[in-house]
């Protein structure tokens, strides 16, 4: 019985990733962009790691956690060549732990946590910087009071990054956004594309785009995302 619940899970989740796959490449085609220039992270969350395998069998080398005990917990089982991103909300004294299976933190909003990173990083005197996507806030495009989900004021993200510049351990590549609640996506993510052009005239190695979960990764990917972070859409509703 277990053997052919694997084996119902992987044809469950090889159809899941070959629909997506088609959307994306869909997408691209529309917003005239070529096929390689989206990375599709599969976010993992709740799931077990047993799916991961799954994914990893199937191809997928990019993985997404939110939480730190999770990401702990899986990526050790997955082989080396797998990319394991944090993009959840950052807590200081989870930073140790995250830093010793993630491979990108996508959810950098925080001066002092990027100091934390630099000193943590620093001390296991590791030989590359660990690429880095300032999560941005989007909440400006409500009307009313939002709930706070985290980022930097776009208005504050150069000077953001310019303390960023300063900790050779931190590697700055992108922007990450989520759509925030009751705003079309359309118009988060066109917004989202005009802050992130704007940066890249002062700080042009910031050229990766973090946007697009499972309901909006297409208007995502036509207002310029290079990485999508898709769950529910590829492993279902847990």
């Amino acid at each position: 019985m277990e053997e052919k619940s694997k084996i119902e899970r992987t044809e469950e989740i090889n159809a899941n990733l070959a629909s997506v796959k088609e959307r994306v490449t869909s997408a691209l085609k529309s917003a005239g962009r070529g096929l390689e220039e989206v990375t599709l992270i599969a976010v993992t969350k709740t799931f077990p790691v047993s799916d991961v395998e799954i994914l990893y069998d199937l191809g997928l080398r990019n993985f997404g956690e939110n939480r730190d005990q999770e990401g702990s917990a899986k990526a050790p089982d997955i082989d080396s060549d797998s990319i394991w991103h944090f993009q959840g909300q950052i807590q200081s004294n989870k930073l140790k732990s995250i830093i010793k299976w993630a491979d990108v933190i996508q959810s950098l909003d925080e001066l002092r946590h990027a100091t934390t990173l630099h000193d943590l990083l620093r001390k296991n005197e590791t030989n590359s910087a660990m690429d880095i996507f300032i999560q941005v806030s989007l909440d400006f495009l409500k009307e009313i009071e939002p709930t706070n989900r985290g980022g930097v004021q776009p208005s504050e993200l150069e000077p953001f990054i310019e303390h960023l510049l300063e900790f050779s351990t931190l590697n700055p590549i992108g922007l990450m956004a989520v759509a925030p609640t009751g705003i079309e996506p359309e118009l988060a993510f066109s917004k989202l594309a005009e802050i992130h052009q704007g940066i890249q005239i002062n700080y042009p190695a910031i050229t990766k785009l973090s946007a697009g979960m499972s309901n909006d990764f297409e208007s995502a990917i036509s207002h310029g995302a290079t990485h999508i972070r898709l769950g529910s859409q590829i492993l279902g509703v847990r």
